[in-house]
Order: structure tokens, then sequence, then C-alpha cells
């Protein structure tokens, strides 16, 4: 209740700030007209006055309108689906007659803004690296797992972890150092933890998924060292306009069947807002190797299945000014664990539970001094239980509180940006016989200033975040661990060893930890715009991380990884016994430079990006050579003799830090051949190793891939291919991964029906059933990616 009442006590400050800006009465009127090279007018390009925060659309002749505007200079942002972003000046004047013709070049990479950041974003006009998935592009590609459906996005990869929980990986980097987000508050799930537990959002009602690549820290804070992924919605309603859709589909592969909608509507000043999911699947199907022999003719991953389901409700109160709102989300899902089925037939599944509060809202002033002020504040509750012939084995939980304040101020001697305020707690916490890691506290406080200008042709971007992060766990167990080398000699005899395990059940020390960290993170890029058609951009971070509560304090097994893990707070004597380590815990520290070449303009697009990231004290799991009983007979698919004296037991890996380097590149390149024929091509790699030497594991392999699309009238078909490279730069504990091609095709045929756009689709992924497996995967050998599938389904929009 304590940090409830700070996040009332910090949206009340906001409220007095609202009493004391009155609004002006304004005569003049800002005008215009937006067409393309050939001199057409473009409808329903969106115009926006960036110093005031106004926004409108163009008419079926192109013409814009703003009227009460004070007189003066104002930049316009002028965007439109197919076409490069426009930064232009304007003059509100009275009796304006026509206004200023605008003039947008056709763009072959389509440029989305990001809503992710309080400072403009776009693919094409940042220092930062950034990718959005949207529109009929986010609904072609969308997947049950929010990895799955973001991997051919340029230098994101998934962990695909058997199609039920698959995360993002950002440039080599994905668990506590990717953060996942809705709406710019953190999603507060325990997807972090561990590659098993799923991520507890949906693409399938999403507006757009945006990808901050690089270290967004600025933004997010430490928790972002790797980067972004920011799933947005309307749940809060910027609009009472009636607008939605809704979406049926059934697949071949696992048995699919997937329902979602989504719709806005509003009455006078009050918008509402809902949306919905519903998926059911079985086990999904694989290609059939040529060593399989199945009698029924198919080969499936068991205990793939899942059954999820959704609901979202929000409204909102609009004003001249701005507007605020408030939305509640129910989130369930049930879904296998493959390879967690114990010694019996009985499997084991996840049960999530999350409920969502949401308060977001936003306020633009008319003084001379502030510009807005942003606010977002959200309340999280969520439980994951495992569940195993009906009873729960293990319980995660988390319960997150978080506000985010960001005051904008109006250009001052050109520079335009603000400060931002941030405060997030989390207490998560896991019981049961897998319970790894000890119940925790977390509590954040930060603040960060962001500003940027334009010199000429130059675009700077500074930022600068502090943080207090303070980590408590009042409880933390130290057993006495059996670990031990496979090549040992035990000469104890059966009795004795099971007196050795009732002693070890009492020789459990207990403490407590109460950690303080102080990460600090800095930020500077720059945009130069070499001429209409190319920009050149370099940014330079340097960012730091509080390591996480699993990292430091996990000491059991993790079954979702096959491994005994203990964290960084503990050490290795060279008795071969585990203690409490005397190494002071540093932060994580990243110094990353990117550097972007862009071609904005024409037929021919493309964005090509490298970077370079040196980690120090990179947090990994370092193999001991040890192994120790799991506490259950798992049985991960592999055939396994009962006689087997290993079967019950995982190799122990402990966490430490060492220096790591990560650099790589990222290519994106479009094609508009003719009014119907687009091509696409992207590449990525990167290449992750220790300093002293040494790859890091689970590395994603490069990538090659294109993509087709042709559309005729009514008609519009896709074929996606892509190449992964064998993986053969492993760690030692790795095995290496051959390469494979998947290739994916859709053909969607569009049906008018008044006021709703109807269409039906038909799509395959993996049409050669190419037998793969993903290098980046803790169940590669057990859980290769689905083999041939064929979808069905119906998309209408109002």
């Amino acid at each position: 209740m304590m940090k409830l009442s700070r996040l009332a006590l910090g949206l009340s400050l906001l409220a007095p700030a609202s009493l004391f800006a009155s609004p002006l009465v304004l005569a003049q009127t800002l005008s215009g007209t937006v067409t393309n090279a050939a001199g057409k007018p473009l409808a329903n390009a969106t115009v926006e006055i960036e110093a005031l925060k106004r926004v409108t659309s163009t008419n079926e002749q192109g013409e814009f309108s703003f009227s009460d505007v004070k007189d003066g200079e104002y930049t316009l942002h002028i965007f439109a689906s197919g076409f490069a972003h426009l930064h232009e000046e304007a003059t509100a004047q009275s009796n304006s007659t026509g206004g200023t013709n605008f003039v947008l070049a056709r763009s072959a990479i389509e440029v989305i803004d990001v809503h992710a950041t309080p400072m403009h974003l776009s693919v094409m006009e940042s220092a930062t690296p950034v990718s959005v998935l949207s529109g009929e592009t986010l609904r072609r590609q969308q997947a049950a797992t929010l990895g799955d459906t973001l991997e051919k996005l340029p230098g994101v990869q998934s962990n695909f972890h058997g199609n039920v929980a698959s995360t993002p990986i950002i440039r080599g980097l994905s668990g506590p150092r990717v953060l996942i987000t809705q709406n710019g508050l953190d999603v507060s799930d325990v997807s972090r933890v561990g590659p098993d537990h799923a991520v507890a959002s949906e693409a399938s009602t999403a507006n757009q998924i945006e990808v901050l690549r690089g270290p967004a820290t600025l933004f997010f804070g430490s928790g972002a060292i790797g980067g972004v992924v920011n799933v947005v919605d309307q749940r809060v309603p910027t609009s009472t306009e009636t607008r939605g859709e809704f979406l049926l589909e059934t697949q071949t592969v696992n048995d699919q069947k997937l329902a979602s909608f989504n719709v806005t509507t509003g009455v006078d000043n009050i918008a509402f807002y809902a949306d919905g999911f519903y998926r059911d699947s079985n086990d999904y199907e694989t290609p059939m190797a040529p060593d399989i022999d199945e009698p029924d003719g198919e080969h499936v991953v068991e205990n793939s299945n899942e059954e999820s389901h959704g609901l979202t409700l929000g409204t909102s109160y609009l004003f001249d000014q701005g507007y605020v709102g408030v939305a509640v989300e129910r989130f369930e899902r049930e879904y296998g664990v493959p390879g967690h089925s114990h010694g019996d037939d009985s499997s084991v599944f996840a049960d999530l539970e999350q409920t969502k509060y949401q308060l977001l809202g936003e306020y633009n002033f008319t003084n001379d001094f502030l510009q807005s002020v942003h606010f977002r504040a959200g309340y999280t509750d969520y439980e994951h239980a495992e569940v195993e012939s009906g009873l729960v084995g293990t319980t995660f939980s988390n319960e997150t509180e978080e506000l985010r304040v960001e005051l904008l101020h109006k250009p001052m001697a050109g520079w335009r940006g603000g400060v931002s305020l941030h405060y997030k707690g989390a207490d998560v916490s896991a019981q049961g016989e897998e319970a790894f890691t000890p119940p925790s506290e977390m509590e954040m406080f930060a603040i960060a200033l962001m500003e940027e200008r334009h010199f000429g042709d130059f675009l700077v971007q500074l930022g600068a975040r502090a943080e207090r992060v303070t980590l408590d766990a009042s409880s933390v167990l130290l057993p006495e661990l059996d670990a031990h080398d496979h090549d040992e000699e035990h000469e104890e005899d059966e009795h004795d060893h099971e007196e050795h395990d009732h002693d070890e059940g009492e020789l459990v020390r207990q403490f407590a930890v109460d950690q303080e960290f102080t990460p600090i993170s800095l930020s500077a890029g720059v945009v130069y715009t070499i001429n209409e058609s190319y920009n050149v951009g370099v940014s330079l971070s340097r960012s730091e991380r509080a390591p996480s509560a699993s990292e430091l304090l996990s000491f059991g097994p993790h079954i979702g990884t096959r491994t005994y893990e203990i964290g960084a707070l503990f050490d290795l004597s060279e008795e071969g016994e585990f203690v409490l380590s005397q190494t002071p815990i540093d932060l994580e520290t990243a110094n990353n430079i990117d550097l972007t070449f862009r071609k904005t303009q024409g037929d021919v697009g493309f964005v090509f990006n490298a970077f370079y990231n040196q980690v120090d004290n990179y947090y990994f799991q370092e193999e001991t050579g040890l192994f120790a009983e799991s506490g259950h007979d798992h049985d991960h698919g592999e055939e396994e003799h009962s006689e087997d004296e290993h079967s019950d037991e995982l190799p122990v890996y402990l966490f430490g830090s060492a220096d790591a380097i990560l650099h790589g590149f990222e290519l994106q390149v479009a094609w508009q051949t003719t009014d119907n024929l687009k091509l696409d091509f992207f590449a990525d790699y990167v290449k992750a190793r220790l300093k002293d030497g040494g790859a890091l594991p689970r590395t994603s392999p490069m990538r090659v891939g294109t993509h087709v699309a042709y559309s005729l009238d009514n008609i519009r078909a896709d074929l996606d291919i892509t190449h992964f490279a064998k993986q053969d730069d492993i760690s030692t504990f790795e095995t290496e991964t051959d390469g494979y091609t998947l290739v994916d095709a859709s053909i969607t045929y569009d049906i008018p029906m008044g006021d709703i756009d109807l269409s039906v689709y038909l799509s395959g992924e993996n049409l050669t059933d190419e037998e793969a497996r993903v290098h980046t995967s803790f169940l590669k050998d057990i859980a290769p990616r689905p083999g041939r599938n064929f979808a069905f389904g119906v998309r209408g929009y109002f």
C-alpha cells in the first residue's frame, strides 16, 4: 500500500500545473496542401505542429488547416504511408488562402514513428537504431510468442522455446538485458528469469511493436542495456472515432484456433476501447527426420500445447490540451513446458494469470516554458504456477508498481527536450521444489535529461540518466550441495548415500541480502543529412546495469534450462564447496558505438548499421564441471536408460563476470520496382566473445533473407526466404548447429463490404518442411522448429 500511495502522490503533483495553464485565444491560421512529387494530392497524410503537439490529417484534395494558432513560424512534421517524413517550417497568418504546398518524396522503406520514447524517433531519422513492425506486416508475421513474431526484423532473433515461450534476442543479448514493455511500461512478468516463462503480452491485438536496438537505458533504465521491445496498443484511447479489426484463423501444424478483436469508439469527449483474444493449440508437428519411423506418419514435440485468452477494457477523457485515461487487462495462459515431463506419463504445464492496470495521460501547456507533460502509471499482479498431475509444484509471482513522468519544455535556444522521472518497484517470489531464486524486492528511482537540436544539416541528440537501485532479499539460502564430477569414484554404499542426503537437507544456511547500486547512463548522437536522400548517423553511449536477482541469488535446479544455477553472490572454494563470495558485486557497463548510413528517398532505400559493444563485468553462467541432483527424473525427450546413474543430475553453472565484446551489423534494402512489385533484402550478424578469448554461449547465427510482395487490384502475394547460417563459433559446453533455410508464402484477397474491409488469406510456413534447430534455444536438441504449416484466416477492418 505504501508503494501505491507513492504513485498517487506522484500523479497528484501534476494537477496544480494544469490549473495555472489558461488557454489563449488565438486568431491566426496555419494551412497548406500535401502532394507527391508528381503534384497529386495525398489524402490522409498526417500533419503535426511539433511545438504545439497538434495533429490533423489532409482531406481528399490533400488540404489541411490549423485554426487559432499564435502568430509565428512553426516546424511541421508531415508523413504518409510509402513516403519519407518531411520536417519543414511554415508560418501562421491571418486570412490564409491556400497556404504552402508541401511535397513528400517516395520512400521504399516504411517510416513509422516510435511511441516508446518522449522524443521523436523513426527508422530513417534517429541516431538510435530503431525497427517497427506494424500494419499488414505485423498481422502477417504475428505468432503465438513475442520472439517468434519479431524474428524477421534485422538484428532480432528468437530463443525459440518449443513454440510456447519464445522471447526476443537483440544483437546477441536477451534475458535481463532486454526490457519488454507495453505502452512504455514494464510488462512485469518473469520471462526474463528463464526461457520457459512466456511473455505476458499478445501480438494479435497490438497496433505496432517497436524495437530499440542497442542500449536504451536513457529512456527505460539499466534493464534495457541491450535494447527494448515495446508493444503498443490503444487500450487508453486518444480518439472517439469508431474503428477496429477482427481476426479468425486456423493452422494445420498444431490445430491452432485463433480469434481476436479490438475496437475504439466514443461519445463527445469520452472514448472507449476493448480488445480480446482466444487461442487454442495442440502439440506441434515437426519435419520427419530420416531416422524417425512413426506409425501414424507424424512426429510431434510433446507438451507444446497451449490455451490462452485475454480481455482489455479502457476509457479516457479527451480535452483540448490532451487526455487522461485508464485501462485494465486480464491475461490468462496455460501452456505445456516441453522437456519438463517427469519420469511417469504426467506432463508439466504452466498456468499464467496476470491483471494489469494502466493510467496514461498527456497535457499540452500554453505557457512560455513547458510544452507538455506525459505520465504513465501501472500496477501489475502476475502469477505463474507450474502444475504436475493436478498439483502445483512451483509458483512464481511478480507484483510491480511503476510511474513515469516526462516534462518537455518549449524550444530554448534551439534545443528541444525535457526531464524524465521514473519509479519502479517489484516484489518477486518463487515458492516450491523448483524455486531456484529466493523472494526479493527491487526498487528503482531515476531522473533523466534528454535534449536535441538542429545545427544546419546536423541533428545532435544528448542524454543522461542516474538511477538508485536497491535489491533486498531477507531469506537467501545456501545449502550444502553434493556436487561432484562424473569422473569421481563414489565408494559410499546406497545406505550411506541416503543418509548423506538426509543430513544435507538440514545443512542449510540462511541470511539476508541488501544491495544498492547507482547506475549512470550517458548518450550522445549525431545525424548528418548529406542531401535530400542520404544521411549518416553515429551514436555513442555508456550504460550501466545492476545485476538481476536471479543472476545474484540463484541456488537450485532450473529445469527450464536443464541446469543447476548458482548466483554470483556465491563462489566455489578450493575444497569444492560453495561459499559466500568475497568479490564485490560490480555494475555491468556497456560502452557502445553505432554507425548508421541510410538512403531515405526514392524507389530504392536502405539502412546499414554497424555496432561495437564492449561490456565490462558481463554476467554469464560459467561451467563448473560439477553435477548435482535435480530432485526429479526429468524426461528431456532423449533416449535415457533407467539404469543410468546420472539420469537425475544437472550440470552446475555458476554466474560469474568477465569483460565481453559484441560487434556486428544489420542491413536492410528495399526496392519498389513498380507500383505492384516490391523487393526487400536483409542480413544481420553478431560475434559475441569474451575479451580474454572464447565465445559467449547461444550466440545468434548470421542470417540473410529476402521478401517479395506483389499486389494487383484486390490480391496481394508475399514470399519470404530466410537462410540461417551454420553456427560453429561456440563455447566449450555447446554443440554446433547446422544451417537451414525457411520458405514462407501467403496470398490475400480483399473483399470490400461497405464499411468493412474484409481480407481472406492463405499462408504457408516452412513450405519445404526442413528440419531446423535453433542455436539460441535451450531445447534445440529436443524441439526443432515446426514442420510445414498452413494457415487460413479471415481479417476485417472497420
